[in-house]
């Protein structure tokens, strides 16, 4: 899957997120910030675009209705944020902790989610397109009535990944691990999984499988 890259320039200009922190409405592109702090902080309807952001902290900050585009993280922790209602497009998470965030009612398009925590985060009710999760964590992550297109799973932990109103039509499980999923049968319909996960899968749906 071909999934486009955040278009981001060059030169960009060094900035600090409390450099503007009064202003209602968060706007910041063309720029990159590095070792910023910005905890438990209200910024609503934020939109960040063509730019880079390194090391950076938002633990339980609101970022409600923010807009992404063509923006690369690496190694920021977004624990317990409130994502909601957001617009993400061509945006890469790198090694990036994303613990318990929440993304309901959220678009997602053209992102790459790489070496990153997603456990227990919440995307329910969102429309995720073009996604490619590579070795991540999404144990307990809420997937709940979401539409997924076009989305791959590379190596990661799902376990206790709940599915339910989700169709998986399509979705290859094959190189991901679980225990246990929340999964509806019918929803299972043209999911690819391995022979070994198909066994899993009997499991959980009740049946006795004998040698």
């Amino acid at each position: 899957m071909k999934i486009d890259a955040p278009k981001i320039p060059a030169d960009l200009q060094s900035k600090n997120f409390h450099d503007i922190f009064h202003e209602e409405e968060l706007e910041l592109e063309y720029c990159e910030i590095n070792q910023s702090n910005f905890e438990n902080e209200i910024i609503p309807r934020a939109r960040l675009s063509k730019m880079t952001l390194k090391n950076c902290r938002f633990n339980n900050t609101d970022f409600e209705n923010i807009d992404l585009t063509d923006v690369y993280f690496e190694k920021c922790d977004f624990s317990n944020a409130n994502m909601s209602k957001s617009m993400i497009h061509r945006v890469r998470f790198v090694d990036c902790k994303l613990l318990g965030v929440n993304f309901t009612e959220s678009r997602f398009g053209n992102v790459q989610f790489e070496d990153s925590v997603l456990n227990l985060s919440i995307l329910g009710n969102s429309k995720i397109e073009k996604v490619r999760f590579n070795q991540c964590m999404l144990k307990n992550t809420d997937f709940y009535d979401c539409k997924l297109k076009t989305i791959e799973l590379q190596n990661c932990n799902i376990d206790g990944a709940n599915f339910e109103e989700t169709s998986l039509k399509g979705i290859d499980l094959s190189t991901s691990t679980f225990e246990e999923l929340q999964v509806s049968i019918p929803n299972l319909r043209g999911c690819k999984v391995s022979s070994n996960q198909a066994i899993q899968f009997a499991a959980l749906l009740g049946l006795v499988i004998k040698d």
